[in-house]
Parts: C-alpha cells; sequence; structure tokens
C-alpha cells in the first residue's frame, strides 16, 4: 500500500488540485480517523501522547500490566523468600536455645542428685558418729564402773595390807 504525497515542486496548474478532492469539507477528525485507520493497518498506532508507535497502545498497556503483575509476583516471591529465611533462622535459632536449655536442665539435675546424695552421706556420717558417741559413752559408762571396782578393790587390799602389817 502505497500513499503518494504531493511533490515539492508543482506546476502552477497542479497548484490549484486538491488530493483530497470531494473530501476536503468534511470535519477535521475524520482525516486523523482515516490516517490512523491506515496506519493501524500497517501495523503502526498513535500513543496517548501522539507519538508513533509499532504495538497497538492496548497491547502495549497490557503488556505494561503484565510486567507489573510480574514484578508485583517477584516481589511478593522474593518478600515469602525473606520471610521463610528469616522464620527458619528463628526456628534454628530456638532449637538451639532449646538444646542449651536442656542440657542446663540436665545439670540442674545433676546438681541437685549430687546434694541430695551428699546430704544423705552427711546424715549417714551424722548417724555413725552418734552411734560411735553411743558406743564410745557405754565404754566410759564400763571403764567408770570397772575404775569404782577397782578402786575399791585397792581400798580393800589396802585395808588387808594394813591389817596385816598391824597385825605382826
Amino acid at each position: 500500500m502505497t500513499h503518494l504525497l504531493p511533490a515539492a515542486t508543482l506546476s502552477p496548474s497542479e497548484q490549484n488540485f486538491s488530493p483530497l478532492g470531494k473530501l476536503e469539507g468534511k470535519q477535521p477528525g475524520f482525516f486523523t480517523a482515516m490516517a490512523k485507520d491506515i496506519l493501524g493497518e500497517a501495523g503502526l498506532h498513535f500513543d496517548e501522547l501522539n507519538k508513533l508507535r509499532v504495538l497497538d497502545p492496548e497491547v502495549t498497556q497490557q503488556t505494561t500490566e503484565l510486567k507489573e503483575e510480574c514484578k508485583d509476583f517477584v516481589d511478593k516471591h522474593q518478600t515469602e523468600q525473606m520471610f521463610q529465611k528469616i522464620v527458619g533462622g528463628l526456628i534454628e535459632l530456638v532449637d538451639q536455645l532449646a538444646k542449651e536449655a536442656e542440657n542446663e536442665k540436665m545439670k540442674a539435675i545433676g546438681a541437685r542428685n549430687l546434694l541430695k546424695s551428699i546430704a544423705k552421706q552427711r546424715e549417714a556420717q551424722q548417724q555413725q558418729l552418734r552411734a560411735l558417741i553411743a558406743e564410745k559413752k557405754m565404754q566410759l559408762e564400763r571403764y567408770r564402773v570397772e575404775y569404782e571396782a577397782l578402786c575399791k578393790v585397792e581400798a580393800e587390799q589396802n585395808e588387808f595390807i594394813d591389817q596385816f602389817i598391824f597385825q605382826k
């Protein structure tokens, strides 16, 4: 499809000729619409700024919307990945803290059991010492009784010796 534009050099008889002919009295928008249709058939379009474009404005708008949706999707996906990464890190931290807490709990239980064991050992040692004291008191009482008996025997023997010496 070729459209001829008037040449720059026209003869005087051709200068009165209008390439539009009968269409000269029509509305100005008619020519614009007609030009848009012709360019549209050729695959060329005008945008909102009246710039000539290869793509149809609707296709351009849909492409722009798709691009924005894709960007939103990617941003959302990256946000979700970031969220999952943060949550994963938090879960790892909580697991580590739980392990440390469990270790400390085990240490505390071990220390408590050790203290109970020490307390039982002391109680057993105190009972042994009480038994030893009771045994020593009984032994002391036996020794005291034996001492008194020996003192009595000594006194009797001294009396016997004194009597024996006085009789001679």
